[in-house]
């Protein structure tokens, strides 16, 4: 097989602190990284190359096209879009048509959207997959604070419970503290976890722990897990104990600060490779 040398890639961004960073690591790896922001979810600060709407991915790809670029990623959060951001171009159009047919649920739909795209000559790749170093790497606590044997009972109820969420195509986020206390659905992971921070703001005790899990046999080139230092605050802020996420499989949006905090409030972070 001829091995693909084209560095050119385009980084597909939406929302919050992570396109920044995926940017730059692929950049420094030696990335030829040309950036697109989706409209009214991109920073502004990103400065992109080009910005599209949700529903011009046709003149995304011409541009793509006209630049030799047959790779891409995705990064970033996605909201509530406008409805005129939804208005499809052709090509997207035709792609909605395919997807919405496989409608079981999000991965389903990503999974049918990527072979879409690679019906049009373009190839998804995971941004992890090109940048490991944005993901915890091998597993173990990665904090001063460790996880007590009670911990551990937890953890693994966490790991048990996101397993079986994630199965179902429900979410990637739980927290448990000897029984279930929350469980991620369409709010995401933030909001689950206001909820949480809202109902132990009474809770004396710090015990339990979040764990944000890849879901088995999820794709994992769109939308990935991620955590952040807002995540590690939360987590605090509901007297939780610690965090639990998968090796390589999870960003940590700017992992040493991630950790730092961590350390301040006094919580530990553990990676696995389950």
């Amino acid at each position: 097989m001829k091995k693909d040398n084209n560095k050119k890639i385009a980084l597909v961004a939406g929302a919050l602190d992570l396109p920044f960073y995926t940017r730059d690591a692929l950049r420094k790896n030696g990335w030829d990284v040309f950036v697109v922001g989706l409209k009214n979810f991109y920073d502004k600060r990103l400065k992109p190359d080009m910005v599209v709407r949700l529903g011009g991915g046709g003149r995304a790809l011409r541009e793509f096209r006209r630049r030799g670029i047959n790779k891409m990623t995705f990064v970033g959060a996605l909201g509530h879009p406008n409805l005129s951001d939804l208005r499809p171009d052709l090509w997207t159009f035709f792609a909605l048509f395919r997807i919405l047919k496989n409608q079981r649920g999000y991965d389903s739909m990503a999974v049918a959207f990527i072979k879409t795209l690679k019906k049009s000559g373009y190839t998804v790749v995971a941004a992890q997959d090109l940048a490991p170093e944005l993901t915890f790497e091998h597993a173990g606590v990665l904090t001063k604070t460790k996880p007590t044997r009670g911990d551990k009972k937890n953890i693994d109820r966490a790991i048990e419970v996101s397993h079986t969420i994630g199965a179902a195509d429900i979410g990637a986020s739980v927290v448990v503290d000897k029984q279930v206390i929350a469980v991620e659905a369409a709010e995401g992971t933030a909001k689950m976890l206001e909820r949480v921070v809202e109902m132990r703001h009474n809770h004396k005790k710090v015990s339990g722990v979040f764990a944000k899990m890849t879901k088995p046999g999820q794709d994992l080139r769109i939308d990935i897990p991620a955590i952040g230092v807002d995540t590690v605050n939360a987590v605090a802020d509901a007297n939780l104990k610690g965090i639990i996420v998968n090796t390589k499989t999870c960003f940590i949006v700017d992992k040493p600060n991630v950790i730092k905090t961590a350390n301040k409030r006094g919580i530990f972070i553990v990676a696995v490779d389950e």
